[in-house]
This record gives C-alpha cells, structure tokens and sequence, in this order.
C-alpha cells in the first residue's frame, strides 16, 4: 500500500469516527431514555406484584377472620365488611357472604348479594350465570312460577354451562303450573341431550314416572326410528 492510499483510508476512518461520536452526542440520549424506561418498566411491574401479593394476603386474612365468627349470621355480617378491590374479589366475598346468609335463613339476603354479583360487567359470564341460578333457587318462594320460568330461561341460553340444569328447573316449574306436557316435553329434551350427566338424567327420568311416561319407552321409541 502506498503511502497515500494509507494517508486516505486513516482520514476516512477518522471522518467516520467523528461522525459516530456526532451521531452519539445527537442521539445518544435516546438510547439511555429506553434503557431508563425498560428500568422503570420492571421496577413498575415488580411494584404491581408485591402490591397485588399484599392485597391478596389482606384479602385472605380478613376472610378467614370474618369466617372465624360463632354463627351464619355474624359471619355474614363480617363478610359485608371485607374491603374487595376487584370484581373477582367482591363476588368471592359475596359467594361466601350469600352461602352464610343463606345458612342463617336470610334467603332474601343471600339473594341480594347473589343478584349483585351478576350484575358485574367484567366477570366471566360463568360465575354471573351460576350466581342467577343460586339467586332463583333462593327466591323460589317469592317468585311466581312463571317467573321463575322466565328467569332459567335466560339461563338455558345454547352454550351456558348450567343450561341443562336450567331446564330441570325449567320443567319443575311448568310441573307447578300444571302444564305436564310442557314439563314432559322439556324433561324428554334433557334426557336426549349428549351433554347430561347420570345424576340429571336419573332425576329426569324419575320425573317422567311420576308424571306417568315410562323413559325407556321414549328411548325405544327414538331407537326405532333411527
């Protein structure tokens, strides 16, 4: 190499040098401002954790003290009081608060919380079905027939997963209106459902007889029409 072809590649590797120390000083603060934020972001999400791992301890200690009460009735009452931050946490703690209000034969109660609790716009649609469920069943003697029948309906909806209970409850209304071919004709639909399960269908089938239909001759003849 020649001495001014050396002379040439030293000015151009210090002119490229020159020009990543200005691209430095220019924008140099841009990468420390990302380093600092993914810091912060981690600190940040550390922070969440320990506070959601407190809350959640406080959470469980105030249950467990509330549930420490001498009878239904004031372990109810110790539930109302548990501070819940989240709509998980308050239908935990009215679950708990219904199941003890019940307990003490203040079914009315029970139901308030109950109803509450489906009224929760960010739960998981199974547990505000399964607290509509509980609320009926616990205000089967204030509502009508009919009523109860409008209320398990909505519950019977395709998809739910207490749609087949749903319709027990369904034709044990119908039963009470005195409509026994709508109840038969309900409790023959549980029992061709793929999805129901023995304890349902021995409850069916126990249905059908006291209303004087024979399952098994529903079944033979289903089989042979197939």
């Amino acid at each position: 190499m020649s001495q001014s072809d050396s002379f040439i590649e030293e000015v151009t590797e210090e002119v490229r040098r020159d020009r990543l120390f200005a691209m430095m000083r220019r924008y140099g603060w841009i990468a420390i401002a990302l380093v600092l934020l993914l810091v912060a972001g981690a600190a940040w999400r550390e922070y969440q954790k320990a506070q959601d791992r407190t809350a959640a301890e406080g959470l469980g200690d105030a249950l467990l003290s509330a549930l420490e009460q001498s009878d239904p009735g004031a372990r109810s009452a110790a539930l109302a009081t548990v501070p819940a931050t989240s709509n998980g946490q308050q239908a935990v703690v009215a679950f708990l608060a219904a199941a003890e209000a019940a307990q003490a034969g203040d079914a009315s109660a029970a139901a308030d919380r109950l109803e509450a609790v489906a009224e929760l716009a960010d739960l998981p649609q199974v547990y505000r079905d399964l607290a509509r469920f509980k609320a009926l069943a616990l205000r089967a003697e204030e509502l009508t027939p009919q009523e109860r029948i409008d209320g398990y309906t909505a519950l019977a909806r395709p998809g739910s997963g207490l749609r087949l209970l749903a319709e027990e409850q369904i034709a044990l209304s119908l039963i009470e209106t005195g409509d026994a071919e709508a109840a038969l004709s309900a409790l023959r639909a549980i029992l061709a459902d793929a999805e129901v399960t023995s304890g349902l269908r021995q409850r069916a089938s126990q249905l059908m007889v006291a209303l004087g239909e024979d399952p098994a001759a529903g079944d033979a003849n289903t089989s042979g029409n197939e």
